[in-house]
């Protein structure tokens, strides 16, 4: 059995125009916000340029604040393939940070974030932003919504705890078996 009464949680809204991030501390069960904040990337025309940014900065998050857990937003599906293709590869460099660090991820559609969020899965990013805010006291929200979007993939993940996710799995069952070696017998 897990004693472990706090947990650091790095949420991650991956893009190539802006990273959205945000970590919660869960103590006992409930919920503080440590940091949320955002990389800019529009001033960089290169694209290599911004994922080798967005696996530094993911790096240096986790090196800084340590999370146990990661939940990064899926992309979603658009009608434009190159816009999907670079927003997946900025998704998968940001992963690579984090599984180069051995940190568990989760992926959640942004559907499935919204309704964690708001009870809406169409909510708008402003409704989780004021949702985010109640819930954890935000005296002001940042001009971008991207940072707000990083820390709902984290507070998702909170509220998925124990609950058997549709979100998608990154190994087999050799790697829960490396993950969770006190609880074989």
């Amino acid at each position: 059995m897990n004693l472990q009464t706090e947990k650091i949680i790095l949420g991650i809204d991956p893009g190539t125009t802006i990273m959205g991030f945000g970590l919660i501390k869960v103590v006992n069960k409930k919920m503080v916000l440590m940091q949320m904040d955002e990389l800019i990337l529009k001033k960089y025309k290169d694209h290599y340029t911004k994922l080798k940014l967005i696996f530094e900065r993911t790096l240096h998050i986790i090196d800084t604040y340590h999370p146990d857990e990661i939940a990064i937003e899926a992309p979603f599906f658009g009608k434009n393939v190159q816009s999907m293709l670079k927003l997946g590869r900025a998704q998968g460099v940001a992963m690579a940070a984090g599984l180069s660090r051995e940190v568990a991820i989760t992926e959640y559609s942004p559907k499935k974030i919204k309704m964690a969020i708001t009870g809406n899965g169409n909510a708008s990013k402003e409704q989780v932003a004021k949702m985010l805010q109640n819930t954890l006291n935000i005296k002001e929200l940042p001009k971008n919504l991207d940072a707000t979007d990083g820390l709902a993939a984290a507070v998702c993940h909170f509220y998925n705890a124990g609950k058997i996710t549709t979100g998608k799995s990154y190994s087999g069952w050799g790697a829960f078996v490396k993950q969770n070696e006190k609880r074989i017998i």
